[in-house]
């Protein structure tokens, strides 16, 4: 079973404190990081099967963020957060490599939603896996 390890990335203490705290009411263990940097040094230790990206974020942005984590981590599920919506970015975030795109202010539901979804694809992604290689 994967485990429940989401990362949140947000240089906004608030929307980061929201979002962990909520994800810890459902079940969720949550790492925070203010930046792209801090985002990349914990991935560099850890594991993070789930994240939520925001967009605009100091020096690097979300998309090169997530550009570099799909190299590294092909089978990630990474979500795009901004409170800069547009068609244009829309487009950018997939190219870049999002699962999927999410305005703030966003329901935290909707989130949690998402998270779920992420986590049984990789569930199922694993036990294909395992099958294929016959264990």
């Amino acid at each position: 079973m994967v485990s429940k390890n989401i990362l949140i990335v947000d240089d906004d203490d608030m929307i980061i404190d929201l979002f962990k705290k909520g994800f810890n009411r459902a079940g969720y263990t949550v790492r925070r990081a203010q930046s792209a940097e801090e985002a990349l040094a914990i991935l560099d230790k850890e594991s993070y099967p789930v994240m939520f990206l925001d967009l605009k974020l100091p020096k690097m942005d979300g998309l090169e963020l997530c550009r570099i984590i799909r190299k590294k981590n092909p089978m990630a599920i990474i979500y795009a957060v901004t409170g800069y919506a547009s068609r244009y970015e829309f487009s950018d975030c997939r190219d870049a490599g999002f699962d999927d795109y999410f305005t703030k202010p966003v329901d935290l539901k909707i989130l949690f939603r998402a998270a779920l979804d992420g986590f049984d694809k990789i569930e199922r992604w694993n036990k294909r896996k395992k099958q294929e290689s016959g264990d």
